[in-house]
């Protein structure tokens, strides 16, 4: 008989995700700020669905056990993704890369733009994974720390190396380890979200800011401030300005974080704690410097000149969007397939192109050249060596570790 484990979310969880859902970094949009809008709603109702199960509810102790694959015989895949994620023509009526990769493998993909947040997604298909069950889907995306989850409840399928060449040649080497999914065994990242220190050169008098210490402690950015309502970018910044790596920290390291950043509330340095709005304010300059993520950065940039940004000498932390193969995935092979194919070097250009966000093809640049110059050369979406290098994942964290960490933070920012 099988084995399980009972993983409840706390009350701070569930707050920190409805705040990342609401306009944090469940609600950035791929590509524009469409998504927005609707991220309350869907914050409500996937945390209901949630908070009433568990997230997950049970783990299988043996691990997924390789479903049955029809890919030979079946030429399809079913493969769920973020809104406004993949490649669209001009007129909007085709996906070229997609019905490319179809026209070379002769495999139809059925693509579904039904992920609008993790929460919500995980809502959908989180009882036919705990029943064994096929959810009816051969390649989904979702952010790192739910592709975690779901690596360690045993509900992913693990990648077959001999069908991963160009990913396994090009894959980043800034992504290439995760202590979640050791060797990329279970998955590949679609993109990296950065977060970095924006600030707006009109507000701030021409004069540069490149670090937390600098939002922190520079009076002449005193009350004009900005953080983020994620747990994990706002403490891993901080972390990373005091010496600490946001992937390996101690309980007193956090601690110590949580108390600088607070004599900055106490100080009233800190203007408010924010999730993606903080864009409005710092385009107008009430907010002269903060955390930022890259995409908006990219967004804000093409309509104020003013809108600058800055990579910490300390570094900064990236999250990553990850394709995985579900448990019992009917189209395993398929599925894998495809992922290699957005490895390929002018595939991987043509998405970057689209999506504008960092792109983890190792060599993707020339390629990216021809389509835009000027993406190419944009450290935001190709990092160069020195970037790249700087790059932290924030470590995973057991239930009880979220829960304290949740907790604390809440408290900080006053949630």
């Amino acid at each position: 008989m099988e084995q399980y484990e009972t993983e409840r979310l706390s009350a701070a969880q569930l707050a920190a995700m409805r705040r990342s859902l609401t306009n944090g970094r469940g609600a950035l949009s791929r590509r524009s700020l469409l998504r927005v809008s609707g991220a309350g709603a869907l914050a409500v109702g996937g945390a209901g669905i949630l908070s009433g199960c568990g997230i997950p509810p049970a783990k299988r102790e043996s691990g997924a056990a390789d479903s049955d694959d029809h890919s030979d015989k079946e030429k399809q895949l079913t493969f769920s993704n973020w809104t406004e994620y993949m490649d669209t023509s001009e007129d909007g009526k085709s996906r070229p890369t997609l019905e490319a990769f179809t026209k070379r493998t002769g495999i139809k993909v059925k693509y579904t733009e039904d992920i609008n947040d993790n929460v919500e997604f995980f809502g959908k298909i989180q009882p036919q994974l705990a029943a064994g069950q096929d959810t009816g889907r051969d390649l989904i995306n979702v952010t790192d720390w739910l592709a975690a989850r779901i690596i360690r409840l045993g509900w992913a399928q693990k990648l077959d190396p001999s069908l991963l060449p160009h990913a396994y040649a090009n894959l980043s080497s800034q992504f290439r380890t995760v202590d979640w999914d050791p060797g990329r065994a279970y998955s590949y990242p679609w993109t990296g979200i950065p977060c970095v220190i924006a600030y707006n050169a009109k507000a701030t008098g021409g004069r540069k800011v490149d670090s937390v210490t600098q939002l922190l402690d520079d009076p002449a950015l005193g009350g004009r401030v900005g953080f983020l309502t994620e747990m994990r970018d706002t403490i891993g910044m901080t972390l990373l300005d005091m010496g600490k790596d946001p992937g390996r920290f101690t309980d007193a390291d956090y601690d110590a974080a949580v108390g600088r950043l607070q004599k900055g509330v106490d100080k009233k340095q800190i203007r408010r704690f924010t999730g993606n709005d903080y864009t409005a304010d710092l385009a107008k300059g009430d907010i002269a410097a903060c955390l930022a993520w890259a995409g908006d950065v990219i967004q804000l940039q093409a309509d104020n000149p003013d809108i600058k940004y800055a990579i910490p000498a300390a570094g900064y932390v990236t999250a990553t969007d990850n394709l995985l193969v579900p448990a019992e995935a009917r189209h395993r092979k398929n599925a894998t397939r495809l992922i290699d194919y957005y490895y390929e070097l002018p595939v991987a250009a043509q998405l970057a192109a689209y999506i504008n966000y960092v792109c983890p093809v190792a060599g993707v640049g020339a390629e990216l050249a021809k389509i835009d110059p000027d993406l190419a050369k944009n450290p935001l979406i190709i990092p160069d060596e020195a970037m790249a290098a700087k790059s932290h994942s924030f470590r995973s964290l057991s239930s009880k570790e979220e829960t304290a960490y949740e907790e604390k933070f809440a408290k900080l920012i006053g949630a």
